[in-house]
């Protein structure tokens, strides 16, 4: 298949009064072109950062690209001027960013926000953009667009302007699609039909798509690939099977652990004990060490080696390591 996106040796810092905040420490991923990869996490642990780095959105200062590559359709971003990363923004890529509810410009007609994309980028006319405008939002599923173009945000419901949000980063047909939370102010009905959404979308245009989330429940249906992220790193990637079915990494099992279902029974959610690391100082073996039961010695010394489970199954844990394996085996033995 073909990679639309890569993204190698990832760095991101902030440097603030309290010292060097190490937010993005060596992500590697790629995606392919059609494919929706979802990367997931706690809170904190980077994804945001991650997906702001691509658009080349961190404020620099505080924050810079430090280290490593991304690389799309063969073009470095990390390497373009200013001026030629906004050609990009919005008509390669496109962003949904958090919360729906302030994304959206209050003084501005729902109309004028969609056209503006589209009169910057592709100096169409007001009756062109008008009408594409109105073809978008019917792509998303406003009903009565050519009515609802006139008005304001504050008229439209919390899913509705998540609608909107959506029509404006897709107006100008962008081959990628980077959505950042797109589910998380909205109620359990809302986000099933977003999701819904996208998977429609992706099918009628092709788009690729990065959804960012912290929720493995959202991404259940529509994910072909999943990243896991903790602590400024991917630790497990896999299909969507390998990670709901054969996922290896104790915090990757700790996440699917805390997923409410419908078949529990009265079962209660078993809770990650501990919090993430400070990343002022991030620790130099394994970052889960601390909140994880299965820690041997070794994950606090040395960060573990990526093993490759399968093609496309990968994770960094020293369990999955044949020695460690050994030693928890003699370990257990003894005890």
């Amino acid at each position: 298949m073909e990679k639309i996106l890569e993204v190698n040796d990832l760095h991101v810092t902030f440097t603030t009064y309290g010292g060097t905040v190490k937010a993005v420490r060596g992500v590697n991923f790629y995606l392919n072109k059609g494919e929706t990869l979802a990367i997931v996490g706690e809170s904190g642990c980077g994804k945001s950062v991650t997906s702001n780095a691509i658009m080349r959105l961190i404020p620099d200062p505080p924050g810079k690209i430090s280290r490593g590559t991304i690389t799309f359709k063969g073009k470095q971003l990390t390497d373009v001027t200013e001026k030629e990363m906004r050609s990009i923004r919005g008509v390669d890529i496109s962003m949904i960013f958090q919360d729906p509810m302030t994304a959206l410009n209050p003084t501005l007609t729902i109309g004028t926000q969609l056209m503006e994309g589209l009169r910057e980028h592709h100096k169409t006319s007001s009756a062109e953009a008008k009408e594409k405008a109105i073809e978008m939002m019917e792509l998303v599923g406003i009903p009565n667009p050519e009515e609802r173009f006139k008005q304001y945000p504050h008229q439209f419901s919390g899913g509705m302007r998540q609608r909107i949000v959506i029509a404006i980063a897709l107006i100008c047909e962008p081959e990628l699609l980077i959505a950042d939370e797109p589910t998380t102010a909205l109620d359990v009905t809302i986000q099933a039909q977003i999701l819904e959404l996208f998977d429609r979308i992706q099918t009628q245009t092709g788009v690729s798509i990065i959804l960012i989330t912290h929720d493995l429940g959202v991404v259940a249906k529509i994910a072909d690939r999943i990243a896991v992220m903790y602590a400024g790193k991917i630790i497990e990637s896999g299909t969507r099977r390998e990670i709901f079915y054969h996922a290896e990494h104790p915090y990757t099992k700790g996440l699917l652990q805390s997923v409410p279902r419908l078949d529990m029974k009265g079962e209660k959610l078993i809770p990650i004990d501990g919090t993430p690391p400070d990343l002022f100082s991030p620790p130099q073996g394994c970052p889960f060490t601390a909140r994880c039961p299965m820690a041997m010695e070794v994950c606090n010394k040395v960060y573990p080696v990526e093993t490759e489970v399968s093609d496309t199954h990968k994770v960094d844990c020293w369990l999955q390591d044949d020695r460690a394996k050994q030693l928890l085996a003699e370990t257990a033995d003894q005890t």
